[in-house]
């Protein structure tokens, strides 16, 4: 019986820290990217988080604590100037620089460390920013 309530307060335990990081991360997340809109956990235990902030949409996708999907959009749907777009790489480039890799008609973008990639294409109907990360550390 001892050891069924230690094996119970240990996965409470587990649980507890899980969730403390995942709030802890919305909490961040919404200090800098707005009001929170929606949040989802995935069914691949990742989190989606959709947050608005001026006239921008942020959707952000967590799994193992870190972010591992950004996508960035105008709230009215329009397209991103060049300028916003090289903004929101910068905020993203890890102490590496965006190199433009155009070979087709999306715009296409790889960091220098190949960590992560970035494109900005029509997705759902809304012209957005999307980054990428390649290769999870660990």
């Amino acid at each position: 019986m001892k050891q069924i309530i230690v094996t119970y307060l240990t996965i409470f335990a587990a649980l507890s820290s899980v969730c403390a990081i995942w709030v802890m991360a919305v909490a961040e997340l919404t200090i800098h990217m707005g009001n929170l809109i929606e949040r989802q956990l995935r069914d691949d235990g990742s989190v989606s988080v959709l947050c608005h902030k001026d006239r921008y949409l942020y959707f952000v996708i967590f799994a193992e604590g870190r972010s591992v999907l950004e996508r960035y959009s105008h709230a009215k749907g329009t397209d991103l100037s060049e300028k916003e777009s090289a903004r929101f790489l910068k905020a993203n480039a890890g102490g590496g620089t965006w190199t433009p890799g155009n070979t087709s008609k999306e715009r296409r973008f790889k960091r220098s460390d190949d960590k992560a990639e970035a494109t900005y294409a029509t997705v759902t109907g809304r012209p957005m920013l999307t980054v990428r990360q390649l290769h999870t550390q660990r």
